[in-house]
């Protein structure tokens, strides 16, 4: 018994350290020269470069106006998201109204439709509308999430009990204040993986915002980066810099909320 245990732990820690390698060989070649990249046997330990890579790459490009622009995509897109999913969640799992199966069954046919599909309509209105060079432009098209309905609406139809709603009617409670103090508190796990996911995938949304910001004060960081990289080639010192800055964020956001990110995938598995 005590060996099995052991060799789960050791599998785990090796997992563990096979997982986190490639962010910290990502650190080491971005504190590196390329000249030491391309050594071999590869140089395994950091250097002192992290410092003047980051400064040359800030006076290629301003990427900490890109960073605050990404920021406010993704955390805006993000917050209403949650809202807008939640909302229609709330409403498709514990009310009955006219064409609420026909409006579901079009919400889920949305899945079988890829986004590229859409590319050239979007575009077409933004233009039309004149936000092209905007970040309303990158925002708005993002907040309709066919998978926030889905995968709340799943989540709420078997936590939220009916006949809390029933008692929360006969209380005097609307529509309103059920949202508010009855749906949002129970599927809060389900929220935080949605907002945590939304947020991820804003910040690391590349196509779309190529395509429709045209302001070099505008550009999100993966546009901004990808200029970098344009213009560099093969400075991989430099381009794993970057990197490293466009992914820190995000680990910073996934270790403050894989609590409730876990949570929230375990719940809405075991929910009967």
């Amino acid at each position: 018994m005590h060996i099995g245990a052991f060799f789960r732990h050791l599998f785990l820690i090796l997992g563990g350290l096979i997982s986190l390698f490639p962010f910290y060989w990502m650190f080491v070649l971005a504190s590196r020269p390329s000249s030491v990249i391309y050594r071999y046997p590869p140089v395994l330990t950091p250097g002192d470069r992290l410092g003047e890579n980051v400064h040359t790459i800030a006076g290629k490009i301003n990427i900490w106006a890109a960073m605050a622009n990404t920021a406010l995509v993704a955390t805006t897109v993000a917050v209403l998201v949650l809202l807008i999913s939640s909302l229609a969640a709330f409403a498709f799992a514990k009310f009955d109204f006219p064409g609420k199966n026909l409006l579901f069954s079009a919400v889920l046919a949305t899945f079988l439709l890829p986004t590229q599909l859409a590319t050239i309509p979007q575009f077409v209105l933004m233009s039309k509308i004149g936000w092209v060079g905007d970040l309303k432009a990158v925002i708005v098209p993002s907040l309709a999430s066919s998978f926030g309905v889905f995968w709340l609406r799943q989540y709420a139809t078997n936590a939220i009990p009916k006949e809390l709603l029933e008692a929360a009617t006969l209380d005097g409670c609307g529509f309103w204040h059920q949202y508010t103090h009855v749906c949002l508190p129970i599927i809060r796990p389900a929220m935080a993986f949605l907002g945590i996911f939304t947020f991820i995938g804003s910040w690391n949304d590349f196509m779309w915002p190529l395509i429709v910001l045209n302001d070099p004060s505008k550009l999100t960081l993966q546009v901004a980066l990808s200029q970098l990289k344009t213009a560099h080639g093969t400075d991989y010192g430099m381009l794993m810099a970057s990197s490293l800055i466009a992914v820190v964020p995000l680990l910073f956001v996934f270790a403050v909320g894989a609590k409730q990110l876990i949570a929230g995938i375990s719940e809405g598995a075991v929910k009967s």
